[in-house]
């Protein structure tokens, strides 16, 4: 709007913004970049070391990547903690070898992901070692020879084999031996696979009749049916192939030796029998619970995922209104290369899918850099800059509301444009502006859910952890919709008792 921009005072007002700005990018990225290099500092280290023995990887801690939803090989327990065969064999032969593990529980498309970018030294979740893998990863001597089996509905008494798939839909997990078996028979057997990214979901998928089964690897149905998931096998096992730890391809080769060793080990012993039988031979049936107790033994979990909620919508949502308020300034600057600069800003991330960013920052940036990010950095950085884009656009327009008569009175009277700007304009525009940020505060909220693709510790994440292993979907995602609904009321009448406060 041209009544608000005075030519002389252009040119001071835009370096003075132009110099916060680049300062606070400086801080930003800055302290982003320090957060990192002990990481990277790891990493050469670790790099430099000989791969001669098994015994190298003694005292080290690396991180291990793992799939969230994938019972008996990796789930939580009641208390919440990650559990499973491949857990009980990573950490024996941690044990074994004389190295620590930390686990990071990612989801399986996710964990390979962080492997590709060095976010994890290695990945153990129930992969099957393939050709086409082999070629990016180098894997382990096999730790579990799978096998891939039907189920159906328990109330279902039409689909007893193959030939009664035909015309009908059918369910596998994303790249998994399940998938790639179904996708083999379709053609014969005449049927359509709909590929799912968690077991738990592929179930209740079949349970609610928008698939007629489910191909899944044999000990994952098997365990699943024990702990009352609905299902029943109609099939026999068919014969699949191995399950291998991976790291990068040349990459970290005394942690696979260490791997193979302590493997080797624990089959001697008779401790890997005794991991697998725990599981598999006769795993316990789940008792019928109640609603109530199912909340009980949840809250603590859903609570924990409510707090790192909670904190990174806020700590986002503070970035966000300060790169807001710069790029809004910018739109409505003099200078043709800072609207330039917010517009671009504004195009880029209101156009594109907060999900791409989310994967970018986590996974890609790593590649790119060399240096990893903590997934607080990659979840905050995604929420502060989609929302920056919208907060920029609301300023901009909250701004350019104000009757441009309101500046020229009091110029008139004397006053310089940054005190007409700050005591006349922006205080009308914050008005103006404050339910839409309230708004933008509630959709950050909401849109915080999204980073548990990339593993991030939020409330859905945790709801998923737990029906991974209870199969209790439904009522267990009624819990989590329930805590959003009753935070996203707090937090509104809040902020709307905040806004009569400053806005009489």
């Amino acid at each position: 709007m041209p009544r608000l921009q005075q030519a002389g005072a252009a040119r001071p007002r835009t370096a003075t913004v132009l110099a916060a700005l680049l300062a606070f990018a400086a801080l930003l990225f800055g302290a982003t970049g320090a957060a990192a290099a002990p990481a990277d500092v790891r990493q050469a280290a670790e790099a430099a070391q000989p791969a001669a023995a098994a015994s190298s990887v003694s005292g080290k801690t690396y991180v291990i990547g793992t799939d969230t939803t994938f019972a008996p090989f990796e789930f939580r327990d009641a208390g919440g903690e990650l559990t499973g065969i491949d857990m009980d064999i990573i950490r024996q032969i941690a044990k074994n070898q004389g190295f620590s593990v930390e686990i990071k529980s990612l989801g399986f498309n996710a964990a390979l992901q962080a492997l590709s970018s060095n976010q994890v030294d290695g990945v153990i979740a129930g992969m099957s070692i393939t050709e086409p893998r082999k070629q990016i990863y180098d894997f382990s001597d096999p730790y579990f020879e799978s096998g891939v089996q039907m189920a159906v509905a328990k109330s279902n008494t039409d689909i007893k084999g193959y030939e009664d798939l035909k015309d009908k839909t059918v369910t596998a997990k994303t790249g998994s031996e399940g998938e790639t078996f179904a996708k083999s028979i379709a053609g014969k057997y005449g049927f359509t696979v709909k590929s799912l990214d968690q077991s738990a979901t592929m179930y209740e998928l079949v349970k609610s009749g928008n698939a007629v089964a489910v191909f899944d690897d044999y000990p994952v149905l098997a365990y699943g049916i024990s702990q009352n998931n609905g299902l029943k096998a109609v099939s026999e096992k068919e014969k699949g192939g191995s399950y291998g730890f991976a790291v990068n391809k040349g990459k970290n080769p005394e942690l696979l030796k260490a791997f193979n060793t302590g493997l080797a080990d624990l089959k001697s012993s008779g401790e890997y029998q005794k991991i697998l039988d725990k599981y598999l031979k006769d795993p316990s049936q789940a008792a019928q619970s109640s609603f109530w107790d199912l909340l009980a033994n949840s809250f603590p979990a859903l609570m924990k995922g409510l707090g790192n909620t909670v904190l990174v919508t806020a700590i986002s949502f503070v970035l966000a209104m300060l790169i807001g308020l710069f790029m809004g300034f910018f739109k409505i600057s003099t200078s043709v290369i800072l609207r330039g600069l917010a517009t671009t800003f504004v195009n880029i991330f209101r156009g594109t899918p907060l999900l791409v960013w989310a994967f970018f920052f986590y996974f890609g940036v790593p590649q790119l850099t060399g240096q990893p990010i903590d997934i607080w950095v990659a979840g905050v950085l995604t929420l502060s800059l989609n929302a920056g884009a919208y907060i920029t656009e609301i300023v901009r327009g909250s701004i350019q509301s104000v009757d441009p008569g309101q500046l020229e009175a009091s110029r008139s009277l004397g006053l310089g444009y940054a005190k007409s700007m700050q005591k006349v304009v922006v205080p009308q525009a914050f008005k103006i502006m404050t339910p839409s940020l309230i708004n933008q505060l509630i959709i950050m909220l909401k849109d915080s859910s999204l980073l548990l693709a990339i593993g991030f510790a939020e409330l859905l994440y945790q709801g998923q952890q737990i029906y991974a292993g209870n199969f209790r979907i439904t009522e267990t995602l009624l819990i989590v919709a329930v805590l959003y609904f009753v935070v996203i009321m707090l937090l509104t009448k809040l902020a709307n008792v905040a806004d009569m406060r400053f806005n009489k």
